[in-house]
């Protein structure tokens, strides 16, 4: 074998050892972007969630006069997720989950109030929230899916020659400590 031949390999070599590194790092590039704008769509619907939740208090306060207690857990539930805004992950999804059963023991307790049950801007801002809760769902979903192929990819062997280097960690799931809750039901 020649020094030209071998000059050859080794380019060659050079070339796809390069190829490599660049589509596995453009890859896990794209990934961290999929994580962040998952990221971004749930915190989109948890706001909207927030914004939906004073007008329901407000909508059931003149019905449900006895049940000051469960107006202020809401009242107290949605503050605490509203602040848990620029914490971590977990923290923010052990709020959003604890907004979600304060939010589901208040349509509860308005099954017992049928003039309220009559009202129409408390069914539309209960459909309005069912909506948002389903979208909140949908995101979770995309988010921890976008999560879970980040996480694997920098975990797996070669990738993770060079995700360490450049600085790509495992991302957290959004799920909330206390593991599965029973859905509410609503009769309307």
């Amino acid at each position: 074998m020649d020094i030209s031949t071998l000059l050859i390999i080794v380019i060659v070599l050079a070339v796809l050892v390069l190829l490599f590194l660049l589509r596995t790092y453009n890859r896990l590039v794209r990934l961290r972007n999929g994580v962040r704008n998952g990221w971004a769509d749930i915190d989109v619907q948890l706001t909207r969630r927030h914004d939906l939740v004073p007008n329901l208090v407000e909508s059931v306060k003149g019905y449900m006069t006895h049940e000051r207690q469960t107006l202020e857990a809401v009242t107290q539930a949605r503050a605490a997720a509203m602040s848990a805004s620029g914490a971590g992950i977990a923290m923010r999804a052990t709020a959003e989950l604890a907004l979600g059963g304060a939010v589901g023991n208040l349509l509860g307790v308005a099954e017992r109030y049928p003039e309220l049950k009559a009202s129409q801007s408390f069914l539309l801002l209960q459909e309005q929230l069912t909506s948002t809760e389903n979208r909140i769902a949908f995101a979770r979903q995309h988010y921890n899916e976008t999560v879970r192929q980040l996480n694997t990819s920098v975990a797996e062997f070669p990738s993770n020659l060079i995700a360490g280097p450049f600085g790509f960690r495992p991302e957290s799931l959004f799920a909330a400590d206390g593991g599965d809750r029973a859905n509410v039901e609503v009769k309307i």
